[in-house]
């Protein structure tokens, strides 16, 4: 890891910024430009940039912005880059933004979140409302995984939207705009308590894609933590959030990951059938969604 010699604003900011580029120079800019309306104090940000070189231009709109710049030498995935992001962070600051390059901040959704986030300290991650490009609710805010709600989801989606083990593990309808606990909370873009995230070792990096906000909002929860979720204020993902999942590469990280959390989830020796039923009906689904991308 490698970042540049001078520090940039925000030196006594309690609330910092962190966010991966990867192939971003397109959504980087937006993104940082939206920060300084999402909060009336001062926030310290860090552009932790996954793959330098080959024409990324991460490094000079981080300049451009008064960011901090980390350049890592191999691209350890969303959580591996967000955890070095934080890292870098001084010890005054003790909320911390987690968002995705491509994601908009509206005015004061910082501040708000903030707000929320002190007014509980058992509550250790708020999301926003996701909006998609065209104003709709994305449903950011799910459950976490069970075997009934987790396999009916993953079984039927595809065939049936409208299934009731979808509906129940999204809470979307008229969940989707309801403030309240949740299981856990789209890392597209999030506020979570420093000292809270430092002292569960931060993202699991055994998650290289997909399902390390899942894992990371379980582990809030056992450890006694709130995460809650605020549709009051919102962002807006411009980058959409179906695109990535329609390769045959994406759709096999999305189900080694989910594999993964499933088996640690259910990890007693007695679930040992359960761990293979599920690995098997995974690796199935996962053959025929890259089949029907290619």
């Amino acid at each position: 890891m490698s970042g540049g010699d001078e520090r940039h604003g925000g030196e006594g900011a309690s609330v910092a910024v962190v966010t991966v580029a990867y192939r971003s120079n397109d959504v980087l800019p937006g993104f940082l430009d939206s920060i300084a309306a999402a909060s009336a104090a001062e926030v310290r940000c860090v552009v932790v940039d996954n793959r330098p070189g080959e024409g990324s231009l991460a490094a000079d709109l981080a300049a451009q912005h008064g960011a901090d710049y980390v350049a890592l030498p191999s691209n350890p995935g969303y959580g591996g880059a967000m955890n070095a992001g934080v890292a870098v962070l001084p010890a005054t600051v003790r909320w911390v933004l987690i968002s995705n390059p491509d994601v908009v901040l509206h005015s004061g959704v910082i501040d708000a979140l903030v707000a929320v986030g002190e007014s509980d300290p058992r509550i250790a991650a708020i999301g926003p409302a996701v909006l998609n490009p065209d104003g709709s609710v994305y449903p950011s805010a799910r459950r976490v995984p069970s075997l009934r709600t987790g396999v009916g989801h993953a079984l039927f989606v595809n065939l049936w939207h409208d299934n009731p083990w979808t509906r129940r593990y999204r809470q979307d309808a008229d969940e989707a705009v309801t403030p309240r606990d949740t299981g856990w909370l789209s890392g597209a873009c999030l506020l979570v308590r420093r000292d809270v995230f430092d002292a569960i070792g931060g993202f699991d990096e055994g998650y290289f894609m997909y399902f390390e906000d899942v894992d990371l909002g379980y582990r809030l929860g056992k450890a006694g933590y709130r995460n809650r979720y605020e549709p009051g204020v919102a962002v807006t993902h411009v980058g959409g959030h179906t695109a990535a999942r329609d390769s045959a590469v994406m759709i096999r990280a999305h189900h080694t990951s989910a594999r993964r959390f499933i088996t640690r989830k259910y990890a007693g020796w007695h679930l040992w059938p359960v761990r293979v039923a599920l690995s098997a009906g995974l690796a199935v689904r996962s053959a025929l969604l890259q089949r029907r991308a290619r």
